[in-house]
């Protein structure tokens, strides 16, 4: 079957302004030292620019002001924001509000698009995506003990959440919650909208993580008690007992986008690590010309390409096929994109020493997000399993006790295969 990554010209040159404008506009704002409301009227201004452009939320569809872009044209999009940490707020896709407005704008209906949809897209909301809890484990998420009780016509909600994204500054949040406890594992779940103000909502705090603290605005991962929480009925989102499948949903494509971000991240730290080989000397020339070093390079341009390549094969797959025929591709680059992106930050941190352990350069802080990228949308062990079980599908033990390719067998099958052949030219001798 023929892979087929190309997009027309008028797009290439979309992507072209948008690395110009990453670079000269977004790029400043990670340095840029201004008070929050200075801060955000500059956004503001570059938000604008990004709407005029016609690229502001691009994964949704036009009807919605989006693009309606398919998951390759959205991968290479995200690959170019992945750079820079401020580029998806500017854009319109900043997580987890992307997935969010994926979501609403997927199985909201028209009254849940008016109240939460319409106005998250405008900057008007912000919102959170309530699943993991502490005593639960993220890798099976199946055993949720979070309850949403329909009595009436509200939802009874009582749980405990963390890192929940986005959660202290958040105005509703999607919350996972099991509703179906008598149900299969994979029906138990649903997902309801769930306004921040609603009494018995308590926000307890933003969880200091190896990452830092540094996030502006109170962005972060929040834990969250859920305490006879009462939400109007119409606040479920899709059907009953189908969180599970809207969640696939939200994940396969977004997962997509996450290692794109983090090539586009790599693809920096790459960069850096050239030109500080080059510009660096050591040892009676410059770094560039030892052998480790070429060997950094060498390796970390092999990986990167490798990951580009088997990201877009796999947003190839979900336009033709469908995210759920992608799960095996998907779960490759989730892991195998984590993997390249420690190791390529690794190298350039490195190369620089001292200079790039300090705050001076993005190096020490693009260190600590990437150990976090082995764990989002699951971690990487469940990942791993989920490949091999994928390619064991297509494998059958072999009878007998020897493998298929035991040489002793192999030579006595060929034997009798061509014993009448080997006979004829035997006599013919």
């Amino acid at each position: 079957m023929a892979w087929d990554f190309s997009t027309e010209p008028e797009f290439e040159k979309q992507l072209q302004w948008m690395r110009e404008f990453v670079r000269d506009e977004i790029y400043p704002l990670e340095v840029l030292e201004a008070d929050d409301g200075s801060f955000m009227r500059i956004v503001r201004t570059l938000q604008k620019e990004v709407k005029e452009r016609k690229l502001w939320a691009t994964h949704l569809p036009p009807e919605l002001g989006g693009q309606g872009f398919g998951q390759v044209k959205l991968g290479l999009i995200h690959e170019i924001l992945g750079a820079s940490v401020w580029a998806p707020t500017v854009f319109g896709n900043q997580a987890p509000d992307s997935g969010n407005s994926e979501i609403l704008a997927n199985f909201g209906t028209s009254r849940q698009k008016e109240l939460w949809l319409h106005p998250l897209l405008e900057g008007k909301l912000r919102s959170g995506f309530s699943m993991t809890e502490p005593h639960n484990a993220g890798s099976d998420p199946v055993d949720l003990s979070t309850t949403a009780e329909l009595r009436g016509d509200e939802w009874v909600i009582n749980g405990h959440k963390w890192f929940t994204s986005n959660g202290m500054i958040a105005d509703f949040l999607i919350v996972m919650a099991a509703t179906e406890p008598d149900a299969g594992p994979y029906e138990r779940a649903s997902m309801i909208i769930v306004p921040t103000d609603t009494p018995g909502l308590k926000r307890l705090r933003n969880i200091p993580t190896m990452a830092g603290e540094h996030e502006r605005f109170g962005y972060g991962h929040a834990e969250i008690l859920y305490e006879d929480v009462r939400v109007p009925k119409e606040n479920l989102l899709g059907e009953r007992g189908k969180g599970f499948l809207i969640a696939q949903h939200r994940l396969g494509p977004g997962r997509i986008h996450h290692c794109m971000r983090w090539l586009g991240q790599a693809r920096r730290a790459f960069d850096m690590l050239c030109e500080r080989a080059l510009q660096r000397r050591a040892f009676g020339g410059p770094l560039a010309d030892k052998q480790t070093v070429q060997n950094w390079i060498a390796d970390s341009a092999a990986e990167m390409q490798a990951a580009r390549l088997m990201t877009l094969h796999a947003a190839w797959v979900i336009d033709r096929e469908g995210a759920p025929a992608a799960r095996k591709e998907i779960s490759l680059i989730k892991f195998f994109g984590a993997r390249v992106l420690h190791d390529v930050i690794d190298r350039a941190l490195q190369l620089h020493g001292s200079l790039g352990y300090s705050s001076d350069l993005p190096l020490e802080e693009m260190y600590r997000h990437a150990r976090a990228a082995r764990m989002y949308d699951g971690p990487d062990e469940v990942h791993r399993q989920s490949v091999a079980r994928y390619i064991l599908r297509d494998y059958k033990a072999p009878k007998g006790p020897w493998p298929r390719e035991h040489v002793p067998t192999r030579r006595e099958a060929a034997r009798r295969k061509f014993a009448a052949m080997l006979e004829t030219m035997t006599a013919d001798v």
